[in-house]
């Protein structure tokens, strides 16, 4: 349906509406006024509503007058590229002049509250010196990016939740928490021992990067290595299996493995939180400067969410160094009115995949088995993956809002024209690392340029901005410490591999550890689609590959294969039933699409190939001596 609007406007209605266009132009030029408090404060009073409630206190300082404030919604949150609009879930807002505490009776002038843009809410102040903003934010989403408030818990990422004062992020902030009877807080700015309520915070930056739990039924538990306190928060909706003790001990692991490698953490206490879930719609892990929120649909006692607990955490804790404190340039502060756009997640992201995973070897929490087989995998998914061979790392980094987790009412073709900056940043690491270690004979490695650059960049810069110390660095800075680390011009590795889409040389790399890469063909017809995982049962197709024998026989996105052949087929056992066939078998469809039920002939493709890493047969004990050293560290 077309909304259509009357083309009349009165002469008085073009004047008003030029006067008000001018005027909010004029204000918008309003110079900054100093703030000298802003408080934040949660409520939590109506968990069954799934409403945070929300209040920020402002008092202005002396100085430049002020006729407004403007408060606006982060459009995204670090950690999470894709633009989710947290305001949409914003409701209420009001405002009045002075400080209106929660559960106080206030006799306070409301003041005008006008929503400028989808994210933006301005407050005349008509010459008050204090004001009291406040709103609620429906939340019922168990992740890391989102927030959720329920009978059973409410946890917080602070980023859908607070609203920040335009121009004042570097500001100085508290927050308190008023949370129900029994509801106990845990965040990594929690002190020791104490059920804390009443927090301060450098920035508004520092304060959304400290998830939250509130409830009654979180447990914790605690080690120390080198000076410093671990805490293993966990709130768990399933069984447990006895696990937990055997979860810390296997932590405590790889916090040894990853700070063997970088040197001691800048903080004293570092908070894990994990949300065992029970359920197949909530799964996160996010990073954060001091603590990493880490959601699990499985329960504790599950072996496979166990391992999948592990990995996530090694993935997680790397990032205190590798993309909280070294940072591409655009990762904090942040522009939180536009999407990120950066050529850097490749490292942030990638290098971390590559390093989270390493780290379970070195942490002896996976066999040289176990981790070759994952890199192998993780060589397999990209060198199949169409978007691989158009779409460069620093694009795929570039194009992070399109694919991180973002939804698409419209149709895609994404699926055959790019690729997940996690793991061509991964594969990239890898070769890199085993280049590195062998052009050198183990003097240097990937190790020693992520240390130079976490050394030059954070430790050692200038104070860029009022964030943290140091600098962000561009694709330009990582290119030139990796160079000066390999003591060796390293600019035509980038331009091919990381600018460019090239195959990376994985013979040479894998080589110098006494290894190769085999490429042989799947003993599987190819068919060219690729499984709508959202519908459970049916064989929904998500995409269908570019020159793919699926493509030929005119299939489509949204299509739903019903039977092959005389065989009826589900999601489960598509596959099973195309391996009954040969290579240009024709084979008839089944298919519904829309609400027609039609039939298409395939022939069946030529198999595709599969990629796996094993051991050389010559493999000289120098090799293996570089082997054993990259993966042990």
């Amino acid at each position: 349906m077309i909304r259509r609007f009357s083309t009349f406007t009165s002469r008085a209605g073009c004047a008003l509406a030029l006067l008000l266009f001018f005027s909010i132009t004029a204000s918008a030029e309003q110079q900054q006024p100093s703030l000298a408090s802003v408080h934040y404060r949660l409520t939590i009073e109506r968990p069954a509503s799934h409403l945070f409630g929300v209040s920020i206190e402002v008092e202005l300082g002396e100085g430049t007058p002020a006729e407004y404030l403007d408060f606006q919604m982060p459009k995204w949150s670090p950690g999470r590229y894709s633009v989710f609009d947290f305001a949409m879930n914003v409701q209420e807002v009001q405002a009045a002049a002075g400080i209106c505490r929660p559960k106080e009776r206030c006799d306070m002038a409301a003041r005008a509250v006008t929503r400028l843009d989808d994210q933006t809410w301005r407050v005349n102040l008509m010459g008050s010196k204090s004001l009291t903003l406040t709103y609620k934010v429906f939340g019922n989403d168990l992740s890391g990016t989102f927030s959720q408030l329920d009978e059973r818990h409410a946890t917080f990422n602070g980023g859908s939740v607070f609203m920040y004062i335009v121009g004042h992020k570097p500001d100085p902030v508290k927050l308190s928490i008023d949370a129900p009877r029994a509801w106990r807080i845990i965040n990594g700015a929690s002190a020791a021992g104490a059920d804390q309520h009443e927090f301060s915070f450098p920035n508004y930056d520092i304060m959304i990067d400290t998830p939250t739990e509130i409830s009654s039924d979180w447990t914790i538990a605690e080690f120390k290595l080198d000076g410093r306190t671990y805490r293993v928060v966990v709130h768990s909706l399933g069984d447990e299996g006895g696990k937990r003790p055997q979860l810390v001990r296997d932590l405590e692991k790889i916090v040894r493995a990853e700070t063997r490698m970088w040197g001691a953490p800048e903080f004293d206490t570092y908070t894990f939180l994990f949300h065992f879930a029970n359920d197949q719609h909530s799964s996160d892990g996010m990073e954060h400067l001091v603590s990493t929120d880490i959601i699990e649909p499985g329960t504790l006692a599950d072996p496979s969410t166990y391992e999948d607990t592990l990995e996530a955490a090694a993935h997680e804790f790397f990032h205190v160094w590798n993309v909280k404190r070294l940072r591409p340039l655009e990762l904090g502060p942040w522009d939180f009115t536009r999407p990120v756009a950066t050529r850097g997640l490749w490292v942030a992201e990638g290098i971390t995949e590559y390093y989270g995973e390493l780290m379970l070897r070195r942490a002896r929490l996976w066999t040289d088995e176990q981790a070759l087989k994952r890199f192998g995998d993780i060589i397999n998914a990209i060198e199949n993956s169409q978007g691989s061979s158009l779409m460069s790392a620093e694009e795929s980094s570039i194009v992070a809002p399109f694919m991180d987790g973002a939804e698409h009412v419209q149709r895609t073709n994404l699926s055959n024209t790019s690729v997940s900056y996690y793991y061509k940043g991964e594969v990239i690491a890898i070769v890199l690392d085993l280049l590195l270690r062998g052009r050198t004979k183990g003097r240097i490695s990937l190790d020693d340029v992520m240390r130079r650059a976490y050394e030059e960049l954070y430790l050692k810069s200038p104070n860029a901005t009022y964030y943290l110390r140091g600098r962000g660095y561009t694709s330009e800075d990582f290119e030139r410490v990796t160079s000066e680390a390999a003591r060796a011009d390293m600019s035509d590795f980038f331009k091919r591999y990381v600018r460019g889409v090239e195959v990376l040389p994985y013979d040479e790399a894998l080589r110098s550890v006494g290894l190769r890469l085999v490429r042989e063909p799947s003993r599987n017809p190819t068919v060219g689609v690729n499984t709508d995982f959202d519908e459970p049962q049916a064989m929904k197709i998500r995409s269908v590959r570019e020159h793919w024998p699926a493509e030929e026989a005119g299939l489509e996105q949204g299509d739903i294969i019903l039977a092959v052949g005389n065989r009826t087929v589900t999601r489960d056992t598509f596959v099973p039933t195309i391996t009954g066939y040969k290579p240009d078998d024709r084979v008839t469809l089944t298919i519904k699409r829309n609400r027609s039920t039609i039939k298409k002939t395939i022939t069946l493709g030529q198999p595709s190939y599969t990629y796996r890493i094993e051991e050389l047969k010559d493999a000289t004990p120098e090799m293996r001596a570089l082997r054993a050293a990259w993966l042990n560290g």
